[in-house]
């Protein structure tokens, strides 16, 4: 379909994605086609991550860093030759803090804005 061609698009392209619409409307599952059969595996490597209201900043981290590999002191990525496509889905579930933050939004907002993030052990920052 015309979605999945431009979420193809913006993937090669390198282009953060953030696709908005009424429940029911096939979203998930064009973004999963796309990500599971539809683009080059050799070249990418899909993570699928589903929010839920108990979702913590921590859980989000470790689900990321998990798939990722050490390439020098302080930088991670995928594996050689391949870059991540992480799908987030059910961005708006975590639950609220008090002040009305939501921390594994907050994370991930990190990561787009600084890319990368803490390491919660030794209090370094990890470019991704």
């Amino acid at each position: 379909t015309r979605n999945e061609w431009i979420i193809r698009q913006l993937v090669e392209h390198g282009m953060p994605i953030l696709v908005t619409g009424n429940t029911g409307t096939g979203k998930t599952v064009s973004i999963k086609k796309v990500l599971s059969g539809e683009i080059d595996q050799s070249k990418y490597s899909p993570l699928f991550l589903n929010f839920s209201a108990q979702t913590s900043a921590n859980q989000t981290q470790d689900i990321i860093d998990g798939k990722l590999d050490k390439r020098k002191r302080g930088i991670f990525g995928p594996p050689i030759g391949k870059r991540m496509v992480v799908f987030v889905d059910d961005l708006n579930m975590p639950a609220k803090e008090v002040y009305g933050a939501q921390p594994p939004i907050e994370i991930l907002r990190q990561f787009m804005d600084h890319q990368g993030w803490y390491d919660r052990k030794d209090k370094t920052f990890r470019k991704l």
